[in-house]
């Protein structure tokens, strides 16, 4: 544990209003080391209209994307005032993106001698069909920028092993750490199951409800889930999507075209305090993304003790374990798994799958990073 107060700097290029698993796993530990008295800063891009209540937020110029994003392109300007009162006594530069933001924290850490770790949280490479070029070509860019940036990175944090072998298949030969990113253990298992909630969301009485938390894109592979309904001829099967993005109009559209549109309900953006009752309601929870680094929804699911039904990944296994029935990202695999789910979920099974949800807890996670920002401190300082 340090014995002084530290100064971190985040550099992301995803942050609030963004929401998503990133800003998540930002803020989660932003909380965890200032619980510890360490002060954090983050720089990242003014979005318009946003008004931020955080003064411990520096927002940078942006301009908008050629795209329908809700992403800023970064330009990367900070005041004279903060650059003096904030960058130069940061203790550590911690990016969370390895874009323009990032290269940012790159160029002041080598500037003025300070440490860099950087997250990985995110799978580039998977990303590949939002751009207009060939997608080949795009996962080929991506797997470079990853490895480069990395590799100038003084530590590397991802949040399962799997991602630990991914990052040293493409040539990162930094210092690497496992570390899974937080949440808040006893707030994701506050939940209660909540009959009010079903019918809200759709599900008549008796009926058996499937939750899918998630930004709807083409990465996250809802349609599966869709698909996967049609062919389970079960009306009591209600499937139940939580969140908004690029894709929600064409799911929509899909469940129409199925015919499947009285079994499946959008809720929009969920708010975080409706969550743990969300997650506890539900009698499974379903996954059906292959492209994330960790997956914090699988860990929030875990706390709820709700029964999990994921595509199966290196990643994934790493997170839940024996804690979920894997399936393959065919339909009908889902489908099957489907057709298993029971209504009134195993009250031991639910207590087991809270148990494995500890190694996540936000208290492990900032111990782990203070320590390694720890071993970097002392290592520079031997340097000098």
């Amino acid at each position: 544990m340090p014995r002084v107060q530290l100064r971190v700097g985040f550099f992301t290029e995803c942050y609030r209003p963004i929401v998503n698993g990133v800003v998540a796993s930002v803020d989660a530990l932003a909380e965890g080391l200032r619980g510890r008295g360490h002060d954090v800063y983050c720089f990242t891009p003014s979005v318009p209209g946003y008004i931020e209540g955080d003064a411990a937020i520096l927002r940078m110029p942006s301009l908008p994307l050629p795209m329908k994003t809700a992403y800023r392109l970064t330009l990367p300007l900070v005041s004279r005032r903060n650059l003096n009162s904030v960058v130069k006594r940061l203790s550590i530069i911690h990016a969370h993106s390895p874009f323009i933001t990032g290269w940012m924290g790159v160029r002041y850490a080598r500037r003025f001698g300070i440490p860099l770790v950087y997250t990985y949280h995110t799978q580039l490479e998977q990303y590949a069909h939002y751009l207009p070029f060939d997608a080949g070509t795009t996962r080929r860019a991506a797997t470079t920028l990853t490895r480069s940036y990395a590799n100038m990175a003084d530590a590397v944090v991802v949040p399962t092993e799997s991602m630990r072998r991914r990052l040293q298949d493409v040539g990162v030969t930094s210092r690497i750490e496992v570390m899974p990113s937080g949440i808040d253990l006893e707030f994701f298992s506050s939940g209660v199951r909540r009959e009010h909630i079903r019918r809200a969301s759709g599900a008549f009485p008796g009926s058996r409800m499937l939750l899918f938390i998630s930004r709807l894109a083409r990465e996250k592979n809802a349609d599966l889930l869709l698909r996967a309904i049609a062919l389970t001829p079960d009306p009591s099967l209600h499937l139940v999507l939580g969140g908004e993005g690029p894709e929600r109009e064409s799911l929509e559209a899909m469940a129409r075209d199925l015919g499947i549109a009285g079994r499946v309900s959008f809720l929009g953006p969920v708010g975080r305090l409706a969550l743990p009752d969300l997650y506890a309601t539900a009698d499974a929870f379903v996954f059906p993304s292959a492209s994330e680094t960790q997956g914090l929804v699988l860990a929030e699911a875990l706390a709820a003790g709700v029964p999990v039904i994921a595509v199966d990944t290196p990643q994934t296994r790493d997170v839940l374990g024996g804690q979920a029935r894997y399936v393959t990202t065919d339909p009908g695999s889902f489908a099957a798994a489907f057709a298993d789910v029971a209504g009134f979920p195993d009250p031991a099974a639910r207590a087991s799958a809270r148990l494995s949800a500890a190694r996540f807890g936000i208290t492990l996670q900032t111990d782990h990073m203070l320590e390694l920002y720890e071993d970097l401190l002392a290592r520079s300082l031997a340097l000098a």
